[in-house]
């Protein structure tokens, strides 16, 4: 008895869900024959608008470099048509900043037409009229920054203290191809006199003298006080270095990647990660009290015959050259300043300098003038 009521329950079950589909169906099919029936309406897409994804310098940035391009990252590839001098501009204030546009990939550059002020506020905006490549505009954007405070006026002089005295110091040696002419006092310390080579010296007590030396030259191993005299000079110098090399917020930073050939330097903080070159002339141009440092992760390299001049009342001794590589000064070539190197100094045949050279390791001269100059 129960399973004959079950089975008649599966087959009522059966039949409902055969109806039911078979109504689905026909309700389905004259909806699609209904041809009086509203369509189903179409929605536009409207095309996403560009943005820009990030700026450098960033909003209300500070102590940003005086030869700063300014760039924009986009979301998507722009019409380069659209970017720029109406669309990417730059102001300070109601002032207008002249420069130039260059537009890569996603990323737009200004590039200003001279060095930026200092501990000034600047604007950079880029406009709707801006569009990507299939003629949507872009989101607006407005940013500003403020440059660097100079360090023109404000900038100390690195502090040499004992390292001062000598025209040359090395931690490893001096050596020269004769014949070579130093003005002012030469030392090695913690290496001893043998590691000053080709100087054909003459020692007396707690110093030595040389014809290629107008002045004493000293070594770790000489008569007391001589010792600890340049005991205190190496650290002085180590000192100086890392003074050097940690003052902060460059006014201007990677300045011409590198190549100085021809341009004219003002006094204030440089920065470069690399290596600096000078295949041509170039000019240090400031007034006496004013400073120049020179932080270079680098080499320094000038090429042969390169002069470097000063000009307006600048002094050697206010130039500050902290070398992380070799300082190398080539044949004929003539050098203004104080090299702080932590490695390796040469100069090569006939090569001139007015300054001090204070070098972590070797110090290497071809027939080479070094004048110390005037306190």
């Amino acid at each position: 008895m129960k399973k004959s009521i079950s089975s008649v329950l599966v087959r009522r079950v059966l039949k409902s869900v055969s109806a039911f589909s078979m109504l689905a169906i026909l309700v389905i099919a004259g909806c699609s024959d209904d041809k009086d029936a509203d369509p189903i309406p179409v929605v536009p897409v409207i095309p996403e608008a560009p943005m820009v994804m990030s700026t450098d310098p960033a909003m209300d940035a500070v102590d940003i470099a005086r030869n700063k391009s300014i760039s924009i990252n986009f979301s998507t590839e722009m019409d380069t048509e659209t970017i720029n001098a109406s669309t990417f501009t730059m102001m300070q204030g109601t002032n207008e900043i002249a420069g130039t546009i260059s537009y890569s990939g996603t990323t737009a550059v200004f590039e200003p037409a001279t060095f930026l002020e200092s501990n000034t506020l600047y604007t950079a905006k880029i406009s709707r009229d801006a569009k990507n490549l299939e003629g949507t505009s872009l989101e607006a954007k407005e940013w500003s920054f403020t440059t660097v405070a100079s360090h023109n006026a404000s900038m100390n002089a690195v502090n040499l203290g004992a390292a001062a005295n000598y025209v040359i110091l090395a931690k490893t040696g001096i050596s020269t191809v004769p014949t070579s002419a130093i003005t002012g006092d030469i030392a090695v310390s913690p290496n001893n006199a043998e590691s000053i080579t080709d100087f054909s010296l003459t020692h007396f007590t707690g110093y030595a003298a040389s014809s290629q030396v107008t002045g004493r030259v000293y070594a770790a191993e000489m008569a007391a006080p001589t010792s600890s005299n340049l005991t205190t000079a190496v650290e002085n110098m180590l000192t100086a270095y890392t003074d050097a090399a940690g003052r902060a917020n460059p006014d201007f930073f990677e300045l011409f990647t590198g190549d100085v050939s021809g341009k004219t330097l003002v006094p204030g903080l440089y920065k470069w990660t690399n290596t600096v070159i000078a295949p041509t002339d170039f000019t240090i141009s400031g007034e006496e009290n004013d400073v120049w440092i020179f932080q270079i992760a680098g080499d320094l390299k000038l090429s042969s015959d390169v002069k470097i001049t000063l000009s307006g009342g600048a002094q050697a001794k206010n130039i500050f050259w902290q070398v992380a590589g070799e300082a190398v000064i080539e044949a004929g070539a003539h050098f203004e300043g104080v090299i702080l190197s932590q490695t390796a100094v040469h100069l090569r045949t006939g090569a001139s300098m007015n300054g001090l050279i204070l070098a972590q390791s070797a110090v290497t001269l071809q027939s080479s003038t070094v004048t110390q100059p005037a306190n």
